[in-house]
């Protein structure tokens, strides 16, 4: 999700904050990275791909509350 070959440039950054259970309370996670998504592709896909690929690096994320996401272009 947040690598690519080096003939692919990325489209996308994004962001996201969320929180998730730790013990008797909570932790809040900000994680950040550079995407290549297909163009048209719907922002939602974006959001569930980024989703998907967290929870796989860092399980305790799986379940986590999303506080803030953001996904803008790569280039200004």
């Amino acid at each position: 999700m947040t690598t690519a070959t080096p003939a692919t440039e990325h489209t996308h950054s994004w962001l996201i904050t969320l929180q998730f259970p730790v013990g008797n309370g909570f932790a809040i996670a900000t994680r950040s990275g550079n995407s290549t998504f297909p163009p048209g592709s719907p922002r939602e896909h974006a959001y569930l791909g980024i989703r998907e690929w967290l929870a796989r690096r860092e399980p305790q994320l799986r379940d986590a509350s999303v506080l803030f996401f953001s996904l803008e272009p790569y280039q200004l």
